[in-house]
């Protein structure tokens, strides 16, 4: 098992796994509907998704997290 600490690094990778993976399917089947080499396209684009988000998952989490706190309303 992994550590407590590195949960947000594991929360990440697998937001980044799982939205790359949703979203470039999407986009793919969009743009080019079902052709006989769609899977193979998907898995591509897949991967150069995933290698783009994971860091940018990283870098922006801080970012959002001030943004929620801004926006959340605490009960006192």
């Amino acid at each position: 098992m992994i550590e407590q600490k590195y949960q947000s690094l594991v929360f990440s990778f697998f937001m980044a796994l799982l939205m790359s993976g949703i979203m470039s399917f999407v986009i793919s089947l969009f743009n080019l509907g079902f052709i006989e080499n769609i899977f193979f396209i998907w898995l591509k684009a897949w991967g150069f998704a995933f290698v783009v988000a994971f860091p940018v998952i990283l870098i922006v989490t801080p970012v959002v997290k001030v943004l929620v706190a801004f926006f959340i309303k605490i009960d006192e």
